[in-house]
């Protein structure tokens, strides 16, 4: 007997779960008009989005343009493309609902790739 397919909210709400207990990162707002604007319903670190849920249910994170380039040719991400005007973002990709692999060891590289950065 199969198991019921889980939603990707369910699957973000896990995510967030995993990583609340670091100190490090900042949790998605809550409440009237948190998802109206950018980067509210986001995990982020030092005020930095590394990893959210889009309006289409895929996972979007942050990652070195390497491992991006490897999502991509395995067939398991797209880029991300903010706009929708074909300025896609380099070192952002997004997973679909349907990846099979656990969200959670891409979203710990996307908060060590982003918490690492300087400006």
């Amino acid at each position: 007997m199969s198991q019921p397919a889980i939603s990707p909210e369910e699957r973000f709400a896990d995510l967030v779960d995993e990583l609340a207990s670091n100190p490090a990162v900042t949790l998605p707002e809550s409440g009237p008009g948190a998802r109206r604007r950018f980067g509210a319903a986001a995990l982020k670190v030092r005020g930095k989005v590394f990893a959210m849920l889009n309006s289409d249910g895929k996972l979007t994170l942050k990652l070195p343009a390497a491992r991006v380039e490897a999502l991509l040719a395995s067939g398991d991400g797209e880029r991300f493309d903010p706009r929708r005007d074909g300025r896609q973002m380099r070192e952002w990709v997004t997973i679909a609902p349907s990846y099979a692999g656990d969200w959670l060891p891409l979203a710990q590289a996307a908060l060590e790739f982003v918490g690492g950065q300087t400006t």
